[in-house]
């Protein structure tokens, strides 16, 4: 078994408020993490809530988009795509552009400093105002390292209201992204695909629900964003051994590894060696999956690809102890 910290991977879906350093948290004197993890879905957004209110000023802003990087980077993380929530920090704070700025220049100091390819997807909750959401759009068109935006939140809330947003953001040339089917079903994914114009699917997982929509995401070759631990921890799944992963493998869809922000994308690697049994082979699929489902210049995930299959040619004694963990 070779060390997964040295495999090349992408980062798909990952939520950077949520991975703010617990030391940095406590620094600003925000509230802990529970030590036995969370128990309920409303004590985890109760505690997230506390963090994003902690981040008020661009230094703020800019240490956690720098830290998040080298996290990243640490674990293995070539080229990521992170999730943002700016219009709405930036209705919290007076400022509709100091956030996002300030995220991105976190990013570019990171990514100099620490070899990683980092692009932004603003996300907009569907509880939200459609006019938040076109807010969203028009930060997007601003940046060029903003590559996207996408719908997250409470699926019992249609997509259907924002779909001229969805609209513009296709015919600007924006990539969509929208999270579907992670705790509702069916409806909700082919919401995404048919009103949203979504090109990959925010979790997905709920797909098996419906043979005929797992034809048709196989299809499209609509990428999945899977974060088992996350599902897990929001009490989707039961455990683990249990998540639907391997499942919609066989069933012929494209699956990346991601985390969420809930967890470190290494360790979301080794999870799934130990508990689902992937092997070596498998791990760099799931990671050669999200280069493909990236939307990295071709020349990065070229060159990406070979990396990956440079890690699975060198012999597992050179890639780390068995069992490694990162």
């Amino acid at each position: 078994m070779r060390d997964v910290r040295s495999l090349p991977k992408a980062h798909l879906h990952v939520h950077l408020e949520s991975t703010v350093r617990p030391r940095t948290v406590r620094e600003w004197g925000g509230p802990p993490e529970p030590e036995g993890g969370f128990t309920t879905f409303r004590e985890f957004a109760d505690q997230r809530a506390k963090v994003r209110e902690l981040l008020i000023t661009a230094d703020r802003f800019r240490r956690v988009a720098v830290e998040f990087c080298a996290d990243e980077a640490a674990q293995g993380t070539r080229y990521v795509e992170v999730t943002f929530t700016a219009a709405s920090h930036g209705e919290r704070v007076g400022d509709p552009d100091m956030p996002l700025e300030a995220v991105l220049d976190g990013l570019a100091e990171g990514q100099a400093r620490y070899g990683i390819e980092c692009r932004v997807l603003l996300d907009h909750s569907r509880r939200r105002p459609v006019e938040r959401m076109w807010r969203t759009y028009e930060l997007a068109l601003r940046h060029e390292r903003v590559i996207g935006i996408g719908l997250a939140g409470d699926e019992s809330h249609p997509l259907a209201p924002f779909a001229k947003v969805c609209d513009a953001a296709r015919d600007a040339g924006l990539h969509l992204v929208h999270h579907a089917g992670e705790a509702a079903g069916a409806g909700s994914i082919r919401e995404a695909i048919e009103v949203g114009h979504t090109e990959r699917l925010g979790h997905g997982i709920r797909v098996l629900d419906d043979a005929a929509l797992v034809e048709e995401v196989r299809e499209r070759g609509l990428a999945l964003e899977v974060c088992p631990s996350s599902n897990v921890l929001l009490g989707l799944v039961p455990s683990l051994a249990e998540h639907p992963l391997p499942r919609l493998r066989d069933a012929g869809l494209v699956v990346t590894l991601n985390t969420d922000g809930e967890t470190a994308l290494a360790d979301e690697y080794l999870r799934v060696r130990e508990v689902l049994g992937f092997g070596d082979v498998e791990l760099a699929g799931l990671a050669r999956a999200s280069i493909d489902a990236s939307f990295a210049p071709e020349g990065v995930k070229a060159g990406l690809r070979a990396e990956v299959d440079a890690w699975l040619a060198t012999p597992a004694a050179l890639r780390g102890a068995p069992g490694t963990s990162p």
